[in-house]
């Protein structure tokens, strides 16, 4: 951790919403005029679509999600070396045509590494290990706000299986076998990264999922509710959440449970006060 260049990460499984949590906090830092560096997850993937693929051809297990398949050790020396002095380097993956355009790159490889730009406020990370801690490696330790997004597995399930059916042209039974190749990782990997993190936002929904494998649609927001757990609810001013947060209550101690709707507000309500104080010792000792 670093009072002088401070380090966000978002850590979620795949389809969890991280990416809609990085536009709330975008939202935070235009407004607040904060400078942010950013990190995907997907930059940090060790192999390329086509090795993947072969990689995975061999060995039944293997998934994105395993430390195996990403560049770990890579990850946690760009928070070491950003958290010490500001620097860094990152780069970007081609998921679609759209990327490929973006970057330059043809689709399912990597663009050059590029060094991070100097005088940044923070370096925000979104992806799927921003909390691994195993015998490699300790990548929570070096960051100041660890947060993790992640829907209960039923709701995974069918936001993966909609959006790979619907986007990516897969079958059912295709998407069900990466589910199941997935899931050791999940268990070992994507899991134990809540328990690190200082709040979990995890979404619940209110409509049946019980089998996600034939669900038509994903359940909306107004469908759902939001379960948010700080791990040290020491300074968070919960009646104020409750006051604001129109039908939302305390579940325990530390838990406050929202409107699923109300994700952006409650986001915007919890996360501005903090990242500003992140924000503020930093340019103090800047």
């Amino acid at each position: 951790m670093s009072a002088r260049h401070p380090i966000i990460s978002v850590t979620g499984s795949s389809g969890a919403g991280t990416t809609s949590v990085r536009n709330t906090f975008e939202q935070i830092f235009r407004r607040e005029d904060v400078h942010a560096v950013y990190i995907e997850g997907d930059g940090f993937h060790a192999f390329d679509r086509d090795t993947m693929r072969q990689m995975m051809a061999r060995e039944a297990t293997l998934s994105h999600f395993a430390p195996k398949a990403n560049l770990l050790p890579d990850l946690e020396e760009v928070f070491r070396t950003y958290s010490e002095s500001g620097g860094g380097r990152t780069r970007h993956y081609a998921h679609d045509a759209h990327d490929a355009r973006l970057y330059g790159i043809p689709e399912g490889t990597f663009s050059e590494w590029e060094e991070f730009q100097a005088g940044s406020d923070l370096l925000f990370y979104e992806g799927l290990h921003g909390c691994v801690v195993n015998d490699q490696v300790d990548i929570a330790r070096y960051a100041d706000l660890k947060i993790g997004v992640v829907p209960v597995i039923n709701l995974e399930w069918v936001q993966k299986l909609h959006r790979d059916r619907s986007f990516r042209g897969y079958s059912t039974e295709a998407v069900t076998d990466v589910i199941l190749r997935r899931m050791p990782d999940y268990v070992q990997t994507i899991c134990p990264q809540f328990s690190w993190t200082d709040i979990n936002f995890q979404r619940v929904p209110t409509v049946d999922t019980s089998n996600p494998f034939i669900a038509r649609w994903i359940p909306t927001a107004d469908e759902s509710m939001v379960v948010i757990r700080f791990k040290n609810p020491k300074g968070i001013d919960f009646s104020y959440l409750v006051s604001m947060i129109h039908d939302s209550f305390m579940s325990r101690a530390n838990s406050i449970v929202i409107p699923g709707g109300k994700l952006d507000l409650a986001m915007q309500l919890i996360l501005t006060p903090i990242i500003m104080q992140l924000v503020e010792r930093r340019r103090r000792l800047a």
